[in-house]
């Protein structure tokens, strides 16, 4: 059971990297979806485990992606679900099990129609965002604060939810998926401007002391002072680019004042482990 959660959270980080690496817009808009489920499916088995009293942790493989054409990483996902399947006979609750199943075969027979692409862009280093001709520091800039940010959602989203399937809270349930979802559209929207700027690559592993957290009050007070220093990336990064592109420069100004609700959010939890509730 252990390993069809990690084999699960594999196959959705490789599909959300293929709808990265897509430019065609039905593939794009399949791979896209498929991760999401994907994405459920892994809080489900985390669900089972956690209801059958068995330890595990988010622990995972790297995850190769770098591919010519997209059909090679389709066939790869393919395989990962044929893996999938195999390990089924670990789940004893039918629903569950007969979901997961109808769910990957239907991935499999809709993959193996997606159009074959060339995505060598998502992986050339061209550095090169849009059309826009931004200056080399604001290149580099942009560049470092996609990689450290894009790792930093991925992080996020796998805390939030470390602790959302081990808090019986609706409260704070809801505060943890709120942030969930902001957290997956910063990193689809960072993992989209990676690969036009053929830089696309999967986040490193997170170390279990990261979300398997003692002190949640102390780790949102971090995670406050940590939103924080995200703002002030932010309004950098907006004015390192804003001479050359406004629309960059409003974008990550928009970023920035979605983080001042992320934190107010934070403050709720806060407040409400502080009152022991």
């Amino acid at each position: 059971m252990k390993e069809l959660l990690v084999k699960t959270h594999e196959a959705w980080l490789v599909t959300l990297m293929a709808s990265f690496m897509s430019k065609n817009i039905e593939n794009k808009r399949v791979l896209n979806d498929f991760s999401d489920i994907l994405f459920r499916h892994f809080t489900w088995i985390e669900k089972y485990l956690i209801e059958n009293n068995i330890e595990y942790d988010y622990n995972r493989s790297t995850v190769p992606i770098k591919v010519d054409n997209l059909k090679v990483i389709i066939t790869n996902i393919i395989e990962r679900l044929n893996t999938l399947d195999l390990m089924l006979t670990s789940i004893t609750k039918e629903a569950l099990k007969n979901r997961l199943k109808s769910d990957w075969d239907y991935m499999k027979f809709a993959l193996n129609k997606l159009e074959d692409e060339d995505v060598r862009s998502a992986f050339d280093a061209n550095r090169k965002y849009k059309s826009y001709n931004l200056t080399k520091e604001a290149t580099d800039a942009l560049t470092l604060f996609l990689f450290e940010e894009s790792y930093k959602e991925y992080e996020l989203i796998m805390i939030y939810n470390y602790l959302k399937a081990h808090s019986s809270s609706d409260f704070l349930n809801k505060i943890f998926q709120i942030l969930i979802d902001e957290s997956f559209f910063h990193f689809k929207s960072f993992g989209e401007m990676m690969a036009q700027m053929g830089i696309l690559g999967v986040p490193r592993v997170i170390h279990e002391s990261l979300y398997k957290v003692d002190d949640v009050v102390q780790f949102l007070k971090d995670g406050i002072d940590e939103e924080l220093a995200a703002k002030e990336q932010c309004k950098e990064l907006s004015d390192a680019v804003g001479n050359d592109s406004e629309e960059l420069a409003k974008f990550f100004d928009f970023i920035n004042n979605q983080e001042n609700y992320h934190i107010e959010l934070m403050k709720d939890a806060l407040r409400h482990y502080e009152k022991g509730e």
